[in-house]
């Protein structure tokens, strides 16, 4: 009952993730692929024209050891999510791979080409203000091995595509390492705000179910007991001098307590008004019209036309809204005779109650005590009206009595027979 279900933000945070965890991953892979294939051309370029020497044992193992502290760094130090803090292990795995890599470039000048990954890996875990110096002293020492190794006259070239290469590939990872953490942001703003609609959601879900239990209390157990109270209290008061109405006053309060019972049964297990299982709505409204008429009351129905077929949940709203509208005319009103009036027209069914009580100032809510607001029964039949796309009015002037009418839309296309009578002209004040 009320269920609003549970919040639906973990679907779309999961989306959200996984679509930036996607984009996310492929960078790394073409890192890692241009770096093996850029060491690996390096290494045949090593073996097919510098090698030769002392020097070229050692130039094999620091290109292996290359290799493999660039390999293992993806397991023990991997990266950091872009925006976040790089760890120490990676910091230290960095720098070790490239103070292997500048020894490296000092023995075999073919290794150059091996610093654009390690640039990119720079640029791609650090951030801006550790990065862009990193790429610079990495471009610095690909320019310096491209003129140590220069032959003749110096290529402009080798001094300037560099830098420039370096620039672009900084400029662009710098921006997409941005735009990835704005990215982040607003997927976290959007999680964040659809985590708090679903929270205010259940809010209003709770407060609309305590509203429901509120009127369903209301218009039955409430209701119940008070009518019992009253019969109770008059067969107190006849006790001694007329026990055949005292008796007849408590078969009535057991009455009502066996039909408040099944109404509470009933609404435990959220099912329709025990009036509604078996009868129509005409009929429920005649028995609540013969129920509550007793000492000192009398309760008339009237039906003009033919209702037909309503939904269960109209049916019931108009009941329980007749119910509170008596209750209020027993407790409240002094008077001593009231009409239950259900009207059908072609494109709506109205239900009137009117009593010939002391009425009371429409304008202003009664009250039951000095600066007191009396009792929540006509907001509740005004949600229930609502809940059914009706209205609720209220006609009342002190001596007057009073008038509540509620009127509920048909759904077109439902059997009614037109027919108006209003009841308010019968009832004898």
């Amino acid at each position: 009952m009320g269920d609003t279900g549970p919040p639906r933000t973990g679907h779309a945070e999961q989306q959200g993730a996984g679509d930036l965890g996607s984009e996310e991953r492929l960078l790394p892979v073409v890192v890692h692929a241009a770096f093996f294939l850029l060491l690996g051309s390096s290494f045949v370029r090593f073996l097919t024209r510098d090698q030769g020497g002392a020097r070229t044992g050692w130039v094999l193992g620091l290109y292996a050891v290359f290799c493999l502290l660039y390999v293992i760094g993806q397991f023990l130090a991997p990266a950091p999510r872009p925006g976040s803090a790089p760890t120490v292990r990676h910091l230290a795995w960095l720098g070790s791979v490239s103070a292997v890599w500048t020894v490296l470039l000092a023995l075999a000048p073919s290794a150059t080409w091996c610093a654009m990954p390690l640039l990119f890996a720079g640029l791609y875990a650090l951030p801006p203000r550790f990065a862009v110096p990193l790429a610079a002293v990495l471009t610095g020492l690909v320019v310096a091995s491209e003129i140590r190794v220069a032959d003749g006259t110096l290529n402009p070239n080798m001094v300037v595509a560099p830098p420039a290469l370096a620039a672009v590939a900084t400029a662009v990872l710098v921006q997409l390492q941005r735009q990835a953490a704005r990215q982040r942001v607003l997927i976290d703003d959007l999680v964040r705000t659809r985590r708090d609609l679903a929270a205010t959601e259940r809010r209003a879900g709770v407060l609309a179910e305590r509203q429901r239990l509120a009127a369903e209390i209301h218009d039955t157990v409430a209701q119940g007991l008070s009518s019992q109270q009253m019969l109770l209290q008059a067969a107190e008061r006849v006790w001694r001098t007329d026990p055949d109405a005292a008796h007849a006053h408590v078969l009535k309060a057991a009455e009502i307590t066996s039909h408040g019972l099944a109404e509470a049964r009933r609404f435990v297990h959220d099912l329709a008004p025990a009036d509604l299982v078996e009868h129509s709505l005409p009929a429920a409204l005649g028995a609540l019209a013969e129920r509550e008429s007793g000492p000192g009351l009398t309760v008339e129905f009237r039906l003009d036309g033919d209702p037909g077929p309503l939904p269960e949940r109209t049916a019931a709203a108009l009941l329980r809204i007749a119910q509170g509208a008596l209750a209020n005319v027993r407790e409240h009103a002094a008077a001593t005779r009231a009409a239950l009036t259900l009207t059908c027209l072609d494109d709506q069914i109205s239900l009137d109650v009117a009593d010939n009580g002391r009425g009371f100032d429409a304008s202003s809510p009664p009250v039951s005590a000095p600066g007191r607001v009396r009792g929540h029964g006509l907001p509740a039949m005004r949600i229930r009206a609502q809940q059914s796309d009706g209205t609720l009015s209220v006609e009342s002037a002190p001596g007057e009595g009073t008038v509540v009418t509620v009127a509920v839309p048909v759904v077109p296309g439902d059997p009614v027979d037109p027919g108006v009578r209003d009841s308010r002209e019968e009832l004898v004040p």
